[in-house]
């Protein structure tokens, strides 16, 4: 595994993110923590525990799928900060 420190550079820089070097420092220490307490967790003897992952049980409802019908163009282009050839323009996103 690589150092603690590594990881929260590499998570830093894909998030976009500047740390300074004391904020590296308090991510690598929290973060080491977090991996210790995660190895407690692991050592923990779950024979007979069911795996959940809610503590609460959840119950998806379902509707039936039917199709309606959708906004009007013309509504939707009437309300779209640019248009043009009956699309809507947006803001370039990637690079």
């Amino acid at each position: 595994m690589s150092s603690p420190n590594l990881d929260v550079r590499d998570v830093a820089r894909l998030a976009r993110i500047e740390l300074t070097d004391k904020e590296t420092d308090t991510f690598q220490s929290q973060l080491g923590s977090v991996l210790e307490y995660v190895e407690q967790l692991g050592k923990l003897d779950l024979t007979g525990v069911e795996p959940t992952a809610h503590a609460n049980p959840i119950f998806n409802v379902f509707r039936e799928d039917a199709v309606e019908p959708g906004l009007r163009r013309e509504a939707v282009l009437a309300n779209a900060p640019q248009s043009a050839n009956n699309l809507v323009l947006v803001t370039k996103v990637l690079e």
